[in-house]
Order: structure tokens, then sequence, then C-alpha cells
């Protein structure tokens, strides 16, 4: 799984996640800090906020959901 940075529709950097650690207090946050500080000139000058998304990029290792 990828935590990935956007800046508007540009995809600024991305960081590997583990999918297990996801429900951990904190867990996201310090790789959001680090990726706000790592890139915080560009935010500066986009004077915008950066949003964040978790994707699996291997389908083949997606969760199963049961719906029964």
């Amino acid at each position: 799984m990828q935590l990935m940075m956007y800046l508007g529709n540009d995809l600024i950097d991305s960081v590997p996640v583990n999918m297990y650690d996801l429900s951990k207090p904190g867990y996201l946050g310090k790789f959001k800090r680090q990726l706000k500080q790592r890139h915080l000139e560009l935010i500066q000058e986009a004077n915008e906020q950066p949003e964040f998304l978790v994707i699996n990029m291997s389908p083949e290792k997606s969760l199963l959901v049961d719906k029964h």
C-alpha cells in the first residue's frame, strides 16, 4: 500500500505503508508529517494544503470482503 500526497491534481510523493498498521493511532500521521516537512517549500509556493490518499498498488493482495 502507498500513502500518496497530492497538491491539487499533482501527485507530489508517495511512501509505502503497512496495511496491518493502518488502524494504529498516529501511524499515518507520522508519514504525513514527514511528507509535509520534505515538501514544505512546494506547499508554501502552492498556497494550498496537501491531500493524502492511501491506495493498494497490488490488486492481487487486496483485502477480500465477505458479503454474506
